[in-house]
């Protein structure tokens, strides 16, 4: 007997194997009808070759992007601030599928085609169920398009770029990228859900109106996704609270006058970076009239609120397919759990 024979202490036995690899659109019998009862089986071929990849590298990466969170690194080696927040490889591999793949852009892409939307948001429901923070600036992404349609100006320049099937998660301007993506700031200190309490000033750098540039001075309290390409934010004007979109850097490649002050300690959704920002002559862009923030930017919360109806039953669905998988393989009093009479 070996020396590591004699102080074996156990055979590991009725242990469920971890649920890796397995295809999330060909297990998902509810899925398929309901995405062919809503007008979505034309893209069929694209569901099925995302499920292998929503139930394989995704779950894994998943894994790997929370045990390795978002780092703040304010300043770089010279002392200039940065405002730049790394994450793991895994989170920007996410990122890339999701975006390849068409979380954050299959219905836009396809917008002549009914029933976009309803393949769309099949693929928004597998790529949630393994890992959800990194699905937070996708939905903001996807959702920032009908608020900007409301500036033709401003449209023509950056939906080209948010609607291509390209990650990049460089620091560097959006114009140098193929794809972009958007965050979104509304929440300060004293305000909270009550965004007409907001503080934040937008003056006009030159001419007032839609499209035009104003310079942003105040903070926000609550500012998920800060290496977005850029961010709707809303701000007081003179004609009262207004939509602005607020690029991380300027059309001459500098740093746009903000700062990340601190990441949010979350609970939850830990591999996605929430910050605290103030805007420091912050320069953005004006969407629609003045006074029409908060209509402008609804058009794209309602559909965050959509993705977050979408994300909950992904989570739900996961849950039971980890909760089915752990009962047919574990025993206990002779019986596999799934045949005892409560389950």
């Amino acid at each position: 007997m070996s020396i590591a024979d004699r102080f074996r202490t156990h055979e590991i036995s009725n242990q469920p194997q971890p649920l890796i690899d397995y295809d999330s659109w060909a297990s998902d019998p509810a899925l398929r009808q309901a995405v062919a009862r809503e007008g979505g089986a034309w893209g069929e071929a694209s569901l099925a070759a995302f499920g292998p990849i929503a139930g394989g590298e995704a779950m894994r990466l998943g894994f790997e992007a929370n045990q390795h969170l978002p780092v703040f690194k304010p300043f770089d080696a010279r002392g200039e601030r940065i405002n730049a927040v790394t994450f793991h490889p895994a989170y920007h591999r996410l990122m890339q599928i999701g975006i390849e793949h068409g979380v954050s852009n299959f219905d836009y892409r396809h917008a002549d085609t009914p029933g976009a939307g309803v393949v769309r948001a099949a693929l928004a429901y597998m790529h949630m169920q393994p890992e959800q923070g990194h699905n937070c600036p996708l939905t903001m992404t996807h959702a920032a398009v009908p608020a900007l349609c409301h500036q033709a100006s401003l449209a023509r320049d950056w939906l080209p770029r948010i609607i291509a099937p390209h990650y990049d998660g460089r620091d560097i301007p959006a114009q140098q990228k193929l794809g972009n993506t958007i965050g979104m700031g509304m929440t300060e200190k004293q305000g909270g859900t009550d965004v007409r309490a907001n503080t934040t000033r937008a003056v006009p750098v030159g001419g007032a109106g839609p499209g035009e540039a104003y310079e942003l001075v105040g903070h926000k309290f609550f500012f998920s996704a800060p290496m977005c390409d850029a961010f709707l934010v809303l701000a007081q004007a003179a004609g009262g609270l207004s939509c602005l979109l607020m690029p991380r850097f300027l059309p001459d490649g500098t740093r746009n006058h903000f700062r990340i002050e601190r990441l949010k300690d979350k609970q939850g959704d830990r591999s996605n970076a929430s910050s605290e920002v103030e805007f420091t002559g912050a320069i953005a862009w004006l969407i629609g009239e003045e006074g029409r923030g908060v209509a402008n930017i609804l058009e794209m919360v309602a559909m965050t609120r959509l993705d977050c109806l979408i994300g909950s039953a992904g989570i739900m669905r996961q849950a039971l397919v980890q909760a089915i998988h752990h009962c047919r393989q574990r025993h206990v009093f002779g019986k596999r759990l799934i045949e005892q009479p409560l389950m």
